[in-house]
């Protein structure tokens, strides 16, 4: 694992953005993708430049049990506002949080995985080392399934939504061996809060107990932390 250190969330989504350009110039053509306020310098990074992305494929890590892509606070909502319309990816691929038979519909978006193998996956990390919405206990070699949202998780969330309530228990994630099949991974933290489970993740045991750990192991990731991220260093 490469950490590097930066200022701000901007320097780290331009460093990020760069990295990208790199692997696309070297024939990457599948991006993984994620939510939440760590990637949004990086998308803003790939809508202000003149990049085409006509032609690349996305598959996010996951989307909120019970919301539709149209409603606000989903994750399809959220790329749609802060990458998709304003830079049009080939094909844009989401978990459907509204599926009748979940199961059924953790095992079709495993075959999307398999389909278009990732290039370049982004990453943030929860508090509790998630990964995805990978909570502490996951097994390493899960792939795409529902998970039932840790408390921690939940609180953290409730922050985009007007009351606790609303927040949605369970969500269609990426599993960890589905994320470790990426070609690149690409992990941005900021903040204090972030520092403890960077510093685990980097350093500690390998542990289901902390789902990110098992990122030491894979042969090309890279870490972008700012300061108070890399607080524990």
């Amino acid at each position: 694992m490469k950490l590097v250190i930066v200022k701000n969330k901007e320097e780290g989504g331009k460093l990020a953005f760069s990295l990208l350009k790199e692997k696309l110039d070297a024939g990457a053509k599948t991006l993984g993708l994620a939510t939440g306020s760590t990637p949004l310098s990086f998308y803003k990074a790939i809508t202000s430049s003149d990049i085409d992305f006509s032609k690349i494929t996305s598959l996010n890590l996951d989307e909120y049990v019970g919301l539709s892509a149209d409603n606000p606070q989903s994750y399809a909502h959220f790329m749609q506002e802060h990458l998709f319309a304003i830079k049009p990816f080939k094909e844009s691929f989401l978990p459907n949080g509204l599926a009748i038979d979940l199961q059924a519909e953790t095992q079709r978006y495993e075959e999307l995985i398999a389909m278009h193998p990732i290039d370049f996956q982004i990453l943030g990390i929860g508090r509790n080392g998630h990964i995805g919405f990978n909570e502490p206990g996951t097994l390493f070699n899960s792939l795409t399934h529902v998970v039932d949202l840790a408390d921690n998780t939940i609180q953290a969330n409730s922050r985009f939504f007007e009351k606790l309530e609303d927040v949605p228990k369970q969500a269609i994630s990426m599993g960890i061996a589905s994320i470790m099949k990426s070609k690149t991974i690409v992990l941005m933290a900021y903040g204090a809060e972030k520092a403890e489970a960077v510093n685990q993740m980097l350093h500690g045991p390998i542990t289901e107990d902390l789902p990110a750990s098992i990122l030491q192991t894979h042969p090309d990731v890279i870490v972008i932390v700012d300061k108070a991220a890399a607080g524990q260093e």
